[in-house]
């Protein structure tokens, strides 16, 4: 149950016989407190609140770990968690105490007590220290999974700017983050390397990068909305981020520029602190004259991840002059796949943090995924039932990133196989892989539900597939 929002799980009975399968009580948010762990009973509100002790602290491997825990979790986790890292993981281990500390928020075990179990099932967890007993044994990859899954990088239009769209471009000015979450689309690109990935390396350096990015758009009039990204974009030192949102205020075409950072959620230390919001007040003064719309989009998966702090900080953000804050978030398995976890963190977002419910994510069809993916009808499902609770512009959709297609609302498929769970999707626009290629508009793509999740006819013919 959340501590923000407070949905009876049964539903709630109205006057006559209607029933209601979820019942709205707005609560007050709880800090949870950092000090409930034994490594950090001495930490003090000053350390927890900067954003350099933060970095400094993160949780790289299990010593970390079993520092902050103490004896709470039991040896059978860190085998666990070991053989992920050695056999599965796609992304290295980099969890900040925030983001460690909304894990079983509000758990205090007395004595000898063990947080294992409850340390299992959180849904904070279950995506950012993911385990080897988290992963299907026999389908933990997708026989259709690819390491850069979306094909950002075929898109590259200099190294760097993803051209997707007609009219939007995708800036990765840098590949690591302050966290990393264990379904990262960018796995091929962002990080470190895992004994399973070695990482695609990105050539020029950051500032040559950013003003060949920065030329491209000074000569391409149809791109008018700008993603930047990473990595994540706390990562970045401000001034070297600053001085390049200045150039792209400086360019006629655009007017929608989106800052992309799980660190909000993550390392809100980070965007709380005075230079970012001096710098973002600055920004927003050069950008509202100009019509040019500055938003930060932010990744939150469940509703304890919306701590006060947070909650403060995204209003500061918006009090300091971002036209938004959004939330995009993936749809996982263990984490938030029900309404009621989905309404939960949506009405947290909303009630609190004055952030927008923006999209849902089917996760994409990344190596050793299968674990976290829904179908295509389940998110269907989810989408359904989650719709008349919320206002309509706080209404999340739930998309399917359908590669060589892109997002997707969940009932826009062309036709879907639910025996052998493969949907086709049509498109309306030609990316740069296609341009100039006949027929490309007619061509249908195709999307893979989980393998463990189909009928036994299914699995079968998936498995001769596979042997073939």
């Amino acid at each position: 149950m959340s501590a923000t929002t407070e949905a009876a799980a049964a539903g709630t009975r109205l006057p006559g016989s209607a029933f209601q399968p979820y019942t709205y009580r707005r609560t007050e948010l709880v800090e949870p407190d950092w000090q409930r762990f034994p490594g950090w009973r001495e930490v003090s509100a000053e350390q927890w609140m900067n954003p350099q002790w933060q970095r400094v602290h993160c949780i790289k491997n299990a010593r970390q770990l079993r520092g902050v825990m103490g004896n709470l979790l039991d040896d059978d986790f860190y085998d666990d968690w070991e053989r992920d890292r050695l056999h599965r993981a796609t992304m290295s281990v980099l969890v900040p105490p925030h983001m460690l500390n909304t894990m079983v928020p509000f758990s205090v075990p007395t004595g000898a007590g063990s947080l294992t179990a409850e340390f299992y099932t959180d849904a904070v967890r279950r995506y950012m220290l993911p385990v080897f007993s988290d992963r299907h044994p026999v389908w933990s990859s997708h026989p259709r999974a690819s390491r850069d899954s979306l094909h950002e990088q075929d898109m590259w239009v200099v190294e760097g700017l993803t051209h997707r769209y007609p009219t939007k471009v995708l800036a990765e000015l840098l590949t690591t983050c302050p966290q990393y979450c264990g379904h990262c689309t960018r796995m091929d690109l962002v990080g470190t390397s895992t004994p399973q990935v070695e990482k695609s390396r990105m050539t020029l350096k950051p500032a040559d990068r950013a003003e060949a990015i920065l030329q491209h758009l000074r000569r391409s009039p149809g791109i008018r909305d700008v993603v930047v990204s990473g990595g994540d974009l706390a990562n970045m030192p401000w001034p070297r981020l600053e001085a390049f949102l200045n150039e792209l205020l400086d360019i006629d075409n655009i007017r929608d520029i989106r800052l992309a950072s799980k660190a909000l959620i993550g390392l809100p230390q980070y965007w709380a602190s005075a230079p970012v919001l001096e710098g973002i007040h600055r920004l927003a003064a050069k950008a509202v004259p100009r019509g040019v719309q500055i938003a930060l989009h932010t990744h939150a998966n469940a509703a304890q991840q919306v701590t006060p702090y947070v909650a403060r900080t995204a209003r500061a953000l918006l009090a300091a002059g971002l036209r938004d804050v959004r939330n995009q978030g993936v749809l996982m398995r263990g984490v938030n796949d029900s309404a009621q976890s989905l309404l939960d963190l949506c009405f947290a977002l909303c009630d609190h943090a004055s952030v927008t419910p923006y999209y849902f994510y089917m996760c994409d069809m990344i190596p050793h995924a299968e674990h976290w993916r829904l179908s295509v009808g389940q998110a269907q499902r989810l989408q359904h039932e989650i719709m008349g609770y919320l206002p309509g512009f706080s209404t999340p959709r739930i998309v399917c990133d359908v590669p060589f297609v892109g997002k997707r609302w969940v009932d826009q498929y062309e036709a879907y196989d639910r025996d052998r769970g493969i949907s086709y999707w049509g498109k309306n626009y030609l990316t740069s892989l296609e341009d100039g290629e006949h027929g490309a508009l007619g061509r249908q793509h195709q999307y893979y539900d989980p393998i463990d999740l189909l009928p036994t006819s299914g699995q079968l013919w998936w498995k001769e597939s596979a042997r073939g």
